[in-house]
C-alpha cells in the first residue's frame, strides 16, 4: 500500500531493517542507512526481515529551506556515520527522560544539516544504475556484514563469495555509500560496540575479542577514529543521558 506525507521527514532507523520504495528508486534501510522524504512523496515499504524501530524528525518548511534550499529533489538515502549514530542515540536517550541538553540537540542539528546538504547536491538520486547494477551488489554485501557472515571479515573472501572482483566490490562501496567497504564494516562493528557499552559492558577485552578485532587496543583506536571518544568515555555519554556531547 501506497504512503505519502505532508511534510519534510528524515527518518533514522533505530532497530532493524526494511524496504522503501519511491521515485522508482528502491532502498534497503537499516541503522548504517537513513531516508529523506519529502511532501507528497509516494513511498512503499515492505519488511522482509521483520519488524523495525525508527526515529522519524519532521522538519519545518523555514528550517528545510535553511538546510536544502528550495529544491525538492533529494537522494532518498542517508549515509548514517558513527558520529550521527552517536547524536542520535543520545538524543533518544536523553528525551526518555525529558532532559534533552541544547548542545545534545545543536549536534544532532549539524549532522542532519551536514546531511541534507550532501542528499541536495547530488547529481543523481542514489541507487541510479550508473556503474553496471552496484546498488544490489552494495546492498547483498551489506546484509552479508549485518548479518556478521565469516566472509565479511575482509574484502578478499566478501568479494568471492558475491562472485565478483574485490576492485568492483571495492569501488561500489564507494560510489554507493561514499564511503569504503572497510569503513562501513566498522562502521557496523562500532555500533555493536555503542550497543554493548550503553548496556554497561566493562569487559573491553572481552568486547573487541566478541566485535573481531585484534585486540582491546584496536577497539580503542576504532571508537576514536569514528566518534572522537574512549570506550570509557562512550559508556558514561550513553549511561547518563543528562550529561552534554560537545559541539564540534
Amino acid at each position: 500500500m501506497a504512503e505519502a506525507h505532508d511534510s519534510f521527514r528524515v527518518v533514522i532507523v533505530r532497530q532493524g531493517r526494511f524496504r522503501r520504495r519511491t521515485g522508482g528508486v528502491c532502498a534497503d534501510l537499516d541503522p548504517t542507512v537513513a531516508y529523506l522524504g519529502v511532501p507528497g512523496q509516494e513511498e512503499r515499504f515492505a519488511h522482509p526481515a521483520g519488524g523495525d524501530v525508527c526515529t522519524s524528525v519532521t522538519l519545518a518548511p523555514a528550517l528545510w529551506r535553511a538546510l536544502a534550499g528550495d529544491t525538492q529533489r533529494v537522494r532518498p538515502t542517508i549515509y548514517v556515520d558513527a558520529q550521527a549514530d552517536l547524536a542520535h542515540r543520545r538524543v533518544v536517550a536523553a528525551a526518555r527522560t525529558g532532559d534533552v541538553d541544547f548542545a545534545l540537540t545543536e549536534q544532532l542539528l549539524k549532522l542532519m544539516s551536514h546531511a541534507i546538504t550532501q542528499a541536495v547536491t547530488e547529481p543523481t538520486p542514489a541507487g541510479a544504475n550508473t556503474a553496471g547494477g552496484n546498488r544490489p551488489l552494495v546492498e547483498a554485501a551489506r546484509e552479508l556484514i549485518g548479518a556478521d557472515h565469516p566472509a565479511a571479515g575482509g574484502l578478499l573472501p566478501l568479494a568471492a563469495l558475491l562472485g565478483v572482483s574485490p576492485y568492483r566490490l571495492s569501488r561500489a562501496f564507494t560510489g554507493e555509500l561514499g564511503v569504503s567497504l572497510t569503513r562501513y564494516r566498522n562502521r557496523v562493528r562500532v555500533a555493536r560496540a555503542l550497543d554493548r557499552l550503553a548496556a554497561g559492558e566493562p569487559r573491553l577485552g572481552v568486547l573487541a575479542a566478541d566485535l573481531g578485532f585484534a585486540d582491546q587496543a584496536h577497539l580503542c583506536r576504532t571508537l576514536r577514529a569514528h566518534v572522537g571518544h574512549t570506550p570509557t568515555g562512550l559508556r558514561r555519554l550513553l549511561t547518563q543521558p543528562a550529561a552534554a556531547l560537545p559541539v564540534g
